[in-house]
C-alpha cells in the first residue's frame, strides 16, 4: 500500500559562517539572504510545492525560533513545529520527526531536507524527489541525494557510488560504497576525476519504518527514548516530556548515527544547481554579478576597480568599494564585517 508524503524540514542551526546577516536570534534559514523577498526556509518549503499537502509538512527547530517559524510559515499547522528544547545534531532531531509522523501514518514515506540550501532548478528538483519517494514507498532502502560536482570542492562530504549496476526499481538509484568526509583539494580532484563521487546534499527519503527500525538497530539509546514518548504524541503533555526527555540523547549526526551504519543504503546522483549556502563564497557563487563578479544586496552600492566582491549592506544609504579584490562587506543591525573572500571560516573566533 503506497504510504502519504511528508516533509520534514531541519531549521534548528545557527549559520555561524554568515554572520552578521545570520545571527544566534535569527539565523539564516529565517533571513532573505538571496535578496529576492523570500527567507531560506520560505524557498524551502516552496520548492516541495505538489510534492505532499501542506499539513504534511514539519520543521523541527528550536524552542527559540519557533515563533519565527510560525510567522513565516502560517500555512503550516502549529502542531507540525517541532521544538527542540536543546541542540543535539540531526540524528535526534530525525528521530522525533520520525517517531511522531509514524503514530499517524505508519505507512508514510519521508523526505528529510536542511532549510538553508539553494535549489535553482526546482522542476528537476521536484522530480528527483518524486521519483525517490517512489523508490523508497514500501521498500528497506535509505535514499539520500548525491550531488554531481562541478568542482573539487572541499567544504563537502562526498558519496561513493557503485555505478555497475544500478537498482532493478529505479534506474537512476545506485548502492553506495562509501562515505568520504570533506577532503583536501587533493583528495577532492581524485574524486571528481573518477566520476562515481558525488557531493552528500544531506537530503535522505525513506519510508517511515525503515528508519525508525534503523535507529532500534544502530542507535537503541535514541529509539527507546522516543518509543516511550508514543503515548504523549499529539497530545498536550508531548512538549513538557520532550523538554525533559529529548537532552538525554546522544548529540550525533544522522551520518555517524545510521547513514554510515546501515546496509540497504542507496544514492541518487541529481544534478539541480544545488549549494548549501553555509558560507560568503556559496551565496557570491549563486547570485548575480556586474561585469566584474561583484555582488550587491540591499543598499545602493557603487564598485570601482574592484572584482570578485559581495557586499551585503542593506541599512545604509550608499556604499562605495573602491580597489578591493574578493572581499566581503557585510552589514546588519550595527554589526559590520569586512574580511577576504574565504577567511569568513575565522568568525566564530570573534561571534561566538
Amino acid at each position: 500500500m503506497a504510504g502519504s508524503n511528508h516533509i520534514v524540514i531541519m531549521a534548528g542551526g545557527v549559520g555561524s559562517r554568515l554572520w552578521p546577516m545570520s545571527t544566534g536570534d535569527v539565523p539564516k534559514q529565517f533571513v532573505d539572504v538571496l535578496g529576492c523577498g523570500k527567507s531560506l526556509l520560505q524557498l524551502t518549503v516552496d520548492r516541495f510545492a505538489g510534492i505532499c499537502p501542506i499539513e504534511n509538512v514539519w520543521v523541527v527547530t528550536s524552542e527559540k525560533y519557533a515563533h519565527i517559524v510560525q510567522e513565516q510559515l502560517p500555512m503550516i499547522p502549529v502542531g507540525n513545529i517541532l521544538r527542540e528544547p536543546c541542540r543535539r545534531n540531526t540524528a535526534p532531531c530525525i528521530a522525533y520527526a520520525a517517531w511522531k509522523i509514524k503514530k499517524r501514518d505508519p505507512s508514510a514515506n519521508m523526505v528529510v531536507t536542511p532549510s538553508d540550501h539553494f535549489v535553482a532548478d526546482v522542476q528537476e528538483f521536484r522530480r528527483v524527489i518524486t521519483s525517490a519517494l517512489g523508490f523508497v514507498n514500501g521498500s528497506d532502502a535509505i535514499l539520500t541525494l548525491g550531488i554531481k560536482p562541478t568542482r573539487p570542492e572541499t567544504g563537502y562530504g562526498y558519496i561513493e557510488a557503485v555505478l555497475g549496476a544500478s537498482a532493478l526499481s529505479n534506474k537512476e538509484v545506485y548502492r553506495v560504497d562509501s562515505f568520504k568526509e570533506k577532503p583536501s583539494l587533493e583528495i577532492a580532484e581524485t574524486y571528481v576525476a573518477k566520476k562515481n563521487f558525488y557531493w552528500n546534499s544531506g537530503i535522505f527519503i525513506w519510508n517511515v519504518s525503515t528508519i525508525v527500525n534503523a535507529f532500534r538497530v544502530y542507535q537503541s539509546p535514541i529509539a527507546s527514548i522516543f518509543e516511550s514518548l508514543v503515548p504523549y504524541y499529539f497530545t498536550p503533555q508531548e512538549q513538557e516530556f520532550i523538554n525533559e526527555k529529548f537532552p538525554e540523547c546522544r548529540n550525533i549526526s544522522v551520518d555517524y548515527a545510521i547513514m554510515e551504519r546501515a546496509e540497504e543504503i542507496f544514492v541518487f546522483p541529481a544534478d539541480f544547481g544545488w549549494s548549501d549556502l553555509g558560507t560568503w563564497i556559496s551565496l557570491h557563487e549563486n547570485m548575480q554579478k556586474d561585469l566584474n563578479g561583484n555582488v550587491a544586496v540591499g543598499a545602493e552600492v557603487a564598485f570601482s576597480e574592484s572584482r570578485n566582491c559581495f557586499v551585503s549592506t542593506r541599512d545604509m544609504k550608499k556604499v562605495v568599494v573602491i580597489g578591493m579584490n574578493d572581499c566581503i562587506v557585510a552589514e546588519k543591525d550595527e554589526n559590520l564585517l569586512i574580511c577576504r573572500m574565504g577567511e569568513e571560516n575565522r568568525l566564530r573566533d570573534f561571534t561566538e
